[in-house]
C-alpha cells in the first residue's frame, strides 16, 4: 500500500538541501509534530515515530536515528508547517498525499485515543496537502481499523 510513498522518499538515508526540507525530513517533522501536538513527546513517542519511519521508508538505523533527531529539532524550532507541507504537496501524487495523512494518523492513534488538538493537527495538514475531508476520514477510519480501536 505504501510502496509509491516509499519509492518516492526511498534510499536509505535521508536526503539533504540546505533549508533541510527534504521529503524524508518534512515527513518526519510533521510525524514529530503530530506525535508532540499533546504536549507529549518522550520515549514511547519517539519510539512510535521512528518505528513508522522505518517500518515504512526502508531507513537504515543510523538514518532514522539521525533523521529523528534533525526533526525533532526542526520541529521545536518550526512555527509553520506551510514550509513542510508545501514541498509534500508539491512533490507527492494525491495518493500519495493520502498514504501519509493514513500515516499521521497511526501518528496520533498510536496512544490509543485521539485528543483535540490532535485532530484539529491532522485537519490542519490535510487540508495544507489538498486531502479531502472525506479522504481524510477514510484514511482515519482505515486506521482505526488496522490498529483496532475503537471509539
Amino acid at each position: 500500500m505504501f510502496d509509491t510513498l516509499k519509492a518516492l522518499l526511498g534510499g536509505s538515508a535521508p536526503p539533504t538541501d540546505r533549508e533541510g526540507a527534504g521529503l524524508h525530513m518534512a515527513a518526519a517533522v510533521l510525524m514529530v509534530d503530530a506525535a508532540s501536538i499533546d504536549g507529549e513527546f518522550g520515549d514511547h513517542e519517539r519510539g512510535i515515530v521512528a518505528g513508522i519511519l522505518k517500518r515504512h521508508f526502508s531507513l537504515s538505523d543510523e538514518a532514522l536515528a539521525t533523521l529523528v533527531s534533525l526533526a525533532v529539532g526542526k520541529r521545536d524550532g518550526a512555527s509553520d508547517l506551510n514550509r513542510y507541507t508545501l514541498r509534500i504537496k508539491d512533490e507527492f501524487s494525491e495518493e500519495q498525499r493520502i498514504e501519509l495523512v493514513e500515516l499521521l494518523w497511526e501518528v496520533v492513534y498510536a496512544d490509543g485515543e485521539l485528543h483535540a488538538y490532535e485532530a484539529n493537527l491532522l485537519r490542519r495538514i490535510a487540508g495544507l496537502l489538498y486531502v479531502s475531508d472525506r479522504e481524510r476520514g477514510d484514511a482515519r477510519k482505515r486506521v482505526l481499523s488496522r490498529l483496532g480501536v475503537t471509539e
